[in-house]
C-alpha cells in the first residue's frame, strides 16, 4: 500500500533580510515533506492520474524521463505500492550498457522496467503521449504503446497532463487568506504544477512560474495554456514565467547557484533541491533585490521536491 501523504503540507514564514529591505514577504509551502517516496509536485499531479488508473482497471503505467528524472522514481515507487508494473522510457540508448545512476537504480528497485530510447526515438515517444486525449481514455487513446508494452495508462515526461492540473490546483486551497498582494510561486519544467497553481487561485492573487530550462520562452507558456484548456476548457490570464533564471540550461547547477543554496540552507535550515527549487528562490531573491516586486507582497515559495542524496 501507499502511505498517505502529509496534508496540508506545513507552511512557514521565511525572514530574510534582502526580501525584509524590499518590504516583501517570503513563505515557504513544504511540499517537499508531503511523502517519504513520492515528494512535492509529484504527488500532486499523480495521485488523480493512479485514481484513474485503478478505477480504468490498468495494471502498467508507461512514462517518460531522463537519467536523473525524480518523475520516473517517483512513479516507479507509487506503481509499485499499488501493485501497478511501470516502464521507464529513458533519453539516451548510450545508457543502457552503463552502470545505473543512483536514480536509475531506484527507479528499477521499485520495480520498473527501463526501456532506452535514442535521442530522436525519444523526441517521437513524447510527442505521441502528448497527442492523446488524456481526460477521455486516460492517456490510453493512442494505439502505438499497446503494440510494443501491451495496455498500459500513459502518463507523459514529468507527469503534467490535464489530471495532474487538477491535482496541483489544490495548492492554493491550502494556503489561508490569500488576496491582491499574494504571488504564488514554483518553478517550471512542464508547466503542470503552474498551471494547477494558477487554475487554483482566488481573484487577486497571481502564479508566478520560474523556468528552469534555457530556451523555453513561448513554449512554456504555451504548454500552460494547452494545460488549462485541457483541464478546464478555458484560459487563465493570472500567471507569468521569469525565464531569466534558469541556471544555464535544465539540469545545470552553476557554482554561484550552488553557493547560494549552500548560503540559504545555512541561513534557514531548508534543504534545497539544487535543479529545481534553488533556482525558484535565486530568482525570488533577485527580483526582490531589483525591486521587481511592490512593497507589501507577500511571496510564498512552493518547495516542490527533496534534495538528491548524498
Amino acid at each position: 500500500m501507499l502511505e498517505p501523504a502529509l496534508l496540508p503540507t506545513p507552511l512557514v514564514d521565511c525572514v530574510d533580510e534582502v526580501f525584509a529591505r524590499a518590504g516583501v514577504e517570503l513563505r515557504l509551502k513544504r511540499d517537499d515533506l508531503l511523502h517519504p517516496t513520492v515528494p512535492g509536485n509529484k504527488w500532486r499531479k499523480l495521485a488523480p492520474n493512479l485514481a484513474a488508473a485503478v478505477e480504468q482497471g490498468h495494471t502498467r503505467l508507461l512514462t517518460f524521463g531522463g537519467a536523473y528524472s525524480t518523475h520516473l522514481r517517483a512513479v516507479a515507487a507509487a506503481a509499485g505500492a499499488l501493485g501497478l508494473e511501470s516502464v521507464g522510457l529513458v533519453r539516451g540508448e548510450e545508457l543502457a550498457d552503463r552502470p545505473r545512476n543512483w536514480s536509475l537504480r531506484a527507479a528499477e528497485a521499485a520495480g520498473m522496467r527501463l526501456e532506452f530510447l535514442t535521442r530522436a526515438e525519444y523526441r517521437e515517444a513524447t510527442g505521441r503521449a502528448e497527442g492523446t486525449d488524456d481526460r477521455a481514455e486516460g492517456a490510453d487513446g493512442a494505439q502505438w504503446p499497446r503494440r510494443r508494452w501491451g495496455r498500459c495508462l500513459v502518463l507523459p515526461e514529468g507527469g503534467s497532463n490535464a489530471l495532474a492540473v487538477t491535482g496541483a490546483a489544490a495548492i492554493p486551497a491550502e494556503l489561508p487568506d490569500l488576496g491582491g498582494r499574494d504571488v504564488v510561486c514554483c518553478p517550471v519544467g512542464t508547466g503542470g504544477t503552474l498551471a494547477g497553481i494558477a487554475a487554483g487561485l482566488p481573484p487577486g492573487a497571481r502564479a508566478l512560474g520560474v523556468a528552469v530550462l534555457r530556451g523555453g520562452e513561448g513554449y512554456l507558456e504555451a504548454e500552460v495554456t494547452r494545460l488549462h484548456r485541457a483541464a478546464y476548457g478555458r484560459e487563465f490570464d493570472n500567471w507569468s514565467i521569469d525565464h531569466a533564471h534558469h541556471g544555464g540550461g535544465y539540469g545545470r547547477v552553476p557554482a554561484d547557484l550552488a553557493a547560494f543554496a549552500e548560503r540559504f540552507e545555512h541561513r534557514h535550515g531548508v534543504p534545497l533541491e539544487r535543479r529545481y527549487v534553488a533556482k525558484l528562490l535565486a530568482a525570488l531573491t533577485g527580483l526582490a533585490r531589483a525591486g521587481a516586486f511592490p512593497r507589501g507582497t507577500r511571496l510564498t515559495a512552493v518547495v516542490t521536491g527533496l534534495p538528491d542524496p548524498g
